[in-house]
């Protein structure tokens, strides 16, 4: 084949136009990609014949659409892992979806007060459910838990001289790194705060941070650790001894909690987990946590604390450029109005529900998966029942087991890294895990109705 024989920019955009894919001049660099491949091949094996006729370039180049075009899509999450970071943490349910999208094809009362037909507040709605289901005097919230710390770091501590940086005390075991780089060290820089260590890694003290007051300092910031736990010989203080040293020196005392609920769940282990308005009985002058994590909502930064030092971090102007859009607005009021009935929670909102399940009631799904997978008599494929261990997840218990339970797939002739490609590889991605050399589909975090799709993959890969 030569340069000349390629198939050209038309032949590419109709082939792609009947292949249902996008075409013209958005997929141009998708084709210069595969055609400079292909040039590329012919230059250093000009005395082989690449290819007898133009259908694998036409191929090659759908298959580089199809790839590129991918945007966020639907996923099967089979690993266990509730909130999971890279899956889009908390799903939302389709009841609230329905509720709130199709409002959002009209105009709405975003910032209108009907009563009185003047300007009103975004939040208004917000706030008051809030203050309701945690007791804060007031709160507020932004477009994520960094934008939480950030914002009251920068608006609560800069009214110092220019002259004298305000210092915040961390413990040492708390500078944590979590997704995507985020670090507290880099935060508390940008919001233009010193940063004080204290204590070792896995000890700190009350006279740690009694020991590091200086006139500088503006407040004593206490992280949840988020994604990792220390073991053994470790000492923390609570936010309750915090708050009382801050407060007798006159000082801030933040709590950054990272992953935060209304809700007192019932399950083993989580039971332990506070809920908002008991991490709130402490004593911080500011409580931040996210909104899609054990909360199960959308992403968002709740602030909640004292009334005073709400009302600062709204008027700074920074406010302005970290608060919600009207969507996101909308669906994390529809959330938060589902916390006011707490014994309907678990269906309304699919995080609490997954959670919440036990090991029997997901035997129960896995064993009426496998009554349909229906099995040919004569098969290499092995799949069993098996128990495990799921996960909460990101930034809220990361060690935490919940007990589960799995479907487990393996055959004599199929590597477990090519089966997870495989699975991966659908219409609608299966994420799934490895173990033991075995594909296990972790039954807590699939979904009701991720069901019959999953039941077609697994009976197209056994009967293939």
């Amino acid at each position: 084949m030569s340069y000349q024989n390629l198939p050209s920019i038309t032949e590419c955009d109709a082939y792609l136009k009947e292949q249902k894919l996008p075409h013209g001049k958005v997929v141009r660099e998708q084709l210069n990609i595969v055609l400079n491949l292909v040039r590329k091949e012919i230059s250093q094996n000009p005395a082989e014949e690449i290819a007898d006729n133009n259908t694998e370039i036409l191929k090659q180049v759908a298959a580089q659409v199809r790839k590129d075009s991918r945007g966020t899509q639907r996923v099967i999450n089979a690993t266990g892992v509730v909130v999971h970071t890279n899956l889009g943490r908390a799903p939302l349910s389709e009841s609230l979806l329905g509720k709130v999208l199709p409002g959002m094809s009209s105009y709405s009362t975003l910032e209108f007060d009907l009563e009185t037909g003047k300007r009103g507040s975004r939040d208004s709605k917000i706030r008051k459910l809030l203050r309701s289901l945690s007791g804060a005097e007031d709160a507020m919230v932004v477009n994520n838990n960094a934008a939480a710390v950030f914002l009251m770091l920068k608006a609560l501590t800069s009214n110092e001289p220019e002259s004298k940086m305000p210092e915040v005390i961390v413990s040492r075991g708390e500078l944590v790194e979590i997704g995507g780089s985020f670090r507290i060290p880099d935060i508390m820089r940008e919001a233009g705060v010193k940063l004080v260590e204290v204590g070792t890694t896995n000890r700190c003290r009350l006279t740690d941070y009694e020991q590091a007051i200086t006139e500088n300092t503006a407040a004593l910031l206490k992280v949840h650790p988020s994604n990792y736990e220390i073991h053994g010989f470790t000492e923390s203080v609570s936010v309750d001894k915090m708050s009382k040293l801050a407060h007798s020196k006159g000082l801030f005392c933040f709590h950054d909690w990272g992953s935060g609920s209304f809700y007192k769940f019932r399950q083993r282990g989580l039971s332990e987990y506070a809920t908002a308005e008991q991490e709130l009985s402490a004593g911080p002058d500011l409580l931040a946590f996210s909104g899609d994590k054990l909360l199960g909502g959308v992403q968002a930064g709740v602030l909640l604390g004292k009334a005073e030092n709400i009302k600062k971090l709204r008027n700074h102007a920074l406010y302005r450029a970290l608060r919600l859009d009207k969507v996101t607005l909308g669906l994390f009021e529809a959330t938060l109005e589902a916390y006011l009935d707490l014994d309907s929670l678990p269906e309304k909102v699919p995080t609490v529900g997954l959670l919440e399940l036990r090991r029997n009631e997901i035997r129960v799904k896995v064993q009426d998966f496998l009554n349909q997978l229906k099995l040919p008599k004569k098969t290499a494929w092995k799949c069993e029942l098996r128990e495990t261990e799921s996960r909460a997840g990101g930034g809220a218990l990361p060690e935490l087991p919940l007990e589960s339970a799995a479907l487990v797939f393996s055959h004599p002739n199929r590597s477990s890294n090519e089966l997870q490609e495989w699975f991966r590889s659908q219409t609608v991605p299966v994420i799934v895990r490895i173990h033991e050399e075995q594909i296990w589909l972790d039954f807590r975090t699939i979904l009701p109705h991720d069901t019959d799709e999953l039941l077609t993959i697994a009976t197209q890969l056994i009967t293939d």
